[in-house]
């Protein structure tokens, strides 16, 4: 599976959640801080492999650690509309 695809899956799970405009305005008020995140990710991967696989953790360390991508992931999620 690829980051995009990851991404998609994020973004569903939180908007079922209800927290994709939460995670939305949190992400975007941390900025800089988004890279902290994503290491705070990478050493979490033990715990959260309980949880979510690897790939599903390492993908989300990478949208933080990339602006853009992490740009890109706020902006879906402030625009999806679910399907059916």
């Amino acid at each position: 599976m690829e980051i995009k695809e990851n991404r998609e899956n994020w973004i569903k799970t939180l908007h079922k959640l209800r927290l994709h405009h939460l995670i939305a305005t949190f992400l975007e008020a941390s900025g800089p801080i988004n890279l902290l995140g994503a290491q705070l990710v990478y050493l979490s991967q033990p715990v959260l492999s309980t949880f979510i696989s690897k790939e599903q953790s390492r993908d989300f360390a990478k949208i933080l650690e990339d602006p853009t991508e992490t740009a890109i992931f706020i902006k879906a999620l402030r625009s999806f509309e679910p399907t059916a």
